[in-house]
């Protein structure tokens, strides 16, 4: 298998553009996961991959080919949808060799491909039934399974795991990428679910209203988030955001504002190229705050954010602890702890070389 590679890629539905030059490369034999909220075009982009939906502007390559005007049957894809897209009133054997009967391959054959497929996912003892007869789990396999037994170059698939619960979709991520390996052809995983991005990908694609944002390693984006999308949307809790004044003191700066004061490291204050005096964005992830007593605060912790607790969230271990800080929401991960309630003005310690900063008009990161 070769690349597949999106240049200046755009889609319009009548007067409605819905991906604006979009670029991409996805390499041979890797596992690409496009990410981002409902309307963000991640679906539409994989469509356009698939040969089910025609470009308006831009081309798409598979390797050195272009391949804009190439039918989706000629691509070599095999698709996973979100819904399955069994037939009910055939066996799961015939579900999976329909398609290979389609293309007239020999009966020994489409049998061979049917059962490593079946004993590689597990479903060899249910090539008898009817969809009706398995669960969902055994229904998105038997899906897999006969995007397997093509022996596509690519996979492509379409929010596969959402009709599964949590436990069941931990399970399914895990079988997808064992397959994956097994397989090696490229796949396009598409998804609204971060978490899933983040275990999956070999490299991710975060979208947000038809552009690509970011594309890298999963911990890129978390990271090294490019602007403050990507920040708030990669990471569960969501990265909280504060509107801050720099401050400058020769080569040491600090943020403040109501509530807060961050000092920086002298390289954070050097990437930001603005006096002081101008308003930034600073974000905080949860885990990256810490509690102490409010005594300490202006002493012993300069740097360090103040505010008042307006939910707690037992979960096991830890605690998640959202934080009203001067009408600025943050939520803190601690560890589980029963003194902390509702109503409570709190003080946590924040290491200023993991706080991100972002422009107030543009919304791009400056760290």
């Amino acid at each position: 298998m070769s690349s597949i590679t999106l240049k200046g890629v755009e889609k319009h539905y009548g007067s409605t553009q819905v991906l604006f030059d979009c670029n991409l490369e996805i390499r041979d034999h890797e596992f690409m996961v496009i990410v981002g909220p409902s309307g963000s075009g991640k679906t539409t982009m994989l469509r356009i991959v698939a040969g089910l939906e025609s470009v308006t502007g831009g081309e798409v390559y598979f390797g050195d080919r272009i391949v804009n005007n190439v039918d989706v049957g000629d691509r070599d894809v095999a698709m996973v949808f979100q819904n399955y897209g069994l037939y009910p009133h055939m066996s799961v054997y015939e579900n999976m060799a329909f398609g290979l009967r389609r293309r007239k391959l020999p009966k020994p054959e489409i049998d061979r491909r049917v059962r490593d497929a079946a004993g590689m996912l597990g479903i060899s003892e249910m090539l008898k039934r009817r969809p009706k007869q398995l669960s969902g789990g055994q229904r998105q396999r038997v899906a897999l399974g006969r995007a397997i037994v093509r022996d596509p170059e690519v996979f492509l698939l379409d929010e596969p795991l959402s009709n599964l619960d949590a436990h069941l979709r931990v399970q399914m991520r895990a079988e997808i990428l064992r397959v994956h390996r097994a397989v090696t052809a490229t796949a396009v995983y598409v998804t609204h679910d971060q978490t899933e991005a983040l275990t999956m990908g070999d490299r991710i694609v975060v979208m947000h209203e038809g552009r690509v944002q970011q594309v890298g390693p999963p911990e890129e984006p978390y990271d090294r988030p490019v602007n403050r999308f990507v920040a708030g949307f990669i990471g569960t809790p969501a990265m909280g955001f504060l509107e801050c004044t720099l401050s400058r003191e020769g080569d040491r700066a600090h943020v403040e504002g109501p509530g807060v004061r961050i000092e920086l490291p002298p390289e954070a204050a050097a990437a930001v190229p603005l006096p002081g005096g101008s308003k930034v964005v600073a974000g905080v992830r949860p885990e990256h705050m810490d509690i102490v007593p409010a005594a300490s605060v202006g002493q012993d912790v300069r740097s360090y954010v103040t505010g008042v607790v307006e939910v707690v969230e037992p979960l096991g271990s830890e605690q998640y602890v959202l934080v009203d800080v001067s009408g600025a929401k943050l939520t803190a991960r601690t560890k589980r702890d029963s003194s902390i309630r509702p109503d409570q003005k709190v003080a946590f310690a924040v290491d200023g070389s993991v706080v991100h900063l972002f422009d107030t008009e543009t919304e791009k990161a400056f760290l």
